[in-house]
């Protein structure tokens, strides 16, 4: 299977995310890959198979949210002929088709606990028996699995098996988002700028205009690297004017005309009742800690600057650069906040 995609990146939680991934991929045992929407987790199972010694069988992909639940364990397992309505001949499951190789589970939160039981044997044992069938079979069937929820709070809730959980778990490889990454974002955009003025047949990339980079900088990408991917190429896609794409638009339904119906109403500050509290998500996430203002700017930044020092391995010119700051900057924010002694 060959991709157009690649893994990009340089900031410090994602390099770490991939050496922790590769470390993995030589040995023989299952791998958990968590992380939202959009953080690459199909590319680093890709990636787990290829530096495997299985890279050279089979490697299977199956999205466990996109069946529905009558289906999954037939696609999963295969089925005999005639063992359900509309089974009029036999079919090998994914496990089969990645029998010596990989098989990649795709939100694997979304199984049924049925599936789950059937699942739990299949690693176990390596055994598997079609829908339909009496007779089991041997498989040799990696596992790498991923999902974007926190599987030990659905085992808490009795809708994810906790000794399945503890088979799969070997390795947890946990992606970064975006917004944690924003040393990559421009790297990320330039790559995905050029290819798709490549694409387009320009015979040069100039780059992004400042007022470009401003926004795409300033969003928080809750789709990822995927929205980013979407945005950008769309933006390259619409410019017409040469030089720098200085023209970003994140949201494509923007638009004057769109639907009004399904719109949610929010609140009037100005008629909003006064005990009805904040709105706003940001808001509410600085209620914890100082009540006054510039206690919480200071608690905002001495924060900011911990998790950017954290993400970028401590390294003070890499940390400015990622805040948009110069190095004496940073420094001198670091003095102010009494953080020169955690750094070297």
């Amino acid at each position: 299977m060959e991709r157009a995609s690649q893994v990009i990146g340089q900031s410090g939680a994602f390099l770490d995310a991939l050496e922790r991934a590769s470390r993995a991929a030589a040995l023989d045992r299952p791998v958990l890959v968590i992380g939202e929407r959009g953080t690459g987790k199909e590319l680093v199972a890709e990636r787990l198979h290829r530096l495997s010694p299985r890279w050279d069988q089979p490697l299977v992909i199956m999205n466990c949210a996109a069946l529905p639940e009558t289906l999954i364990e037939a696609e999963l397992f295969g089925h005999e002929a005639g063992a359900f309505t509309g089974a009029t001949k036999a079919r090998v499951g994914r496990f089969e088709e990645a029998d010596g190789g990989t098989l990649f589970l795709d939100e694997l939160g979304t199984l049924s606990m049925a599936a789950q039981e059937r699942l739990l044997r299949a690693v176990e044992y390596g055994e598997i028996t079609r829908i339909g069938s009496s007779r089991p079979m041997r498989v040799d069937v990696r596992i790498v699995a991923a999902t974007n929820e926190h599987l030990p709070d659905k085992v808490d809730r009795h809708e994810f098996r906790a000794d399945l959980l503890d088979r799969l778990s070997f390795e947890v490889v946990t992606l970064p988002p975006l917004r944690s990454r924003s040393g990559d974002i421009h790297v990320l955009a330039d790559h995905f700028g050029r290819r798709m003025a490549a694409e387009l047949g320009w015979e040069r990339w100039h780059g992004f205009g400042p007022a470009a980079v401003e926004q795409l900088m300033r969003h928080r990408w809750p789709g990822n690297v995927r929205e980013l991917r979407n945005v950008v190429e769309r933006a390259v896609y619409r410019w017409e004017q040469g030089g720098p794409v200085d023209l970003i638009e994140i949201d494509p339904f923007a638009s004057p005309y769109r639907p009004q119906s399904a719109a949610i109403p929010r609140p009037d500050p100005a008629t909003a009742s006064p005990d009805t509290g904040p709105q706003d998500d940001e808001v509410t996430a600085c209620e914890v800690g100082p009540s006054d203002f510039k206690s919480r700017v200071a608690l905002f930044e001495r924060d900011l600057l911990t998790r950017s020092l954290a993400e970028n391995r401590f390294n003070q010119r890499q940390t400015a650069e990622a805040l948009g700051l110069s190095y004496d900057q940073l420094r001198h924010a670091l003095r102010r906040h009494d953080l020169i002694g955690t750094v070297a």
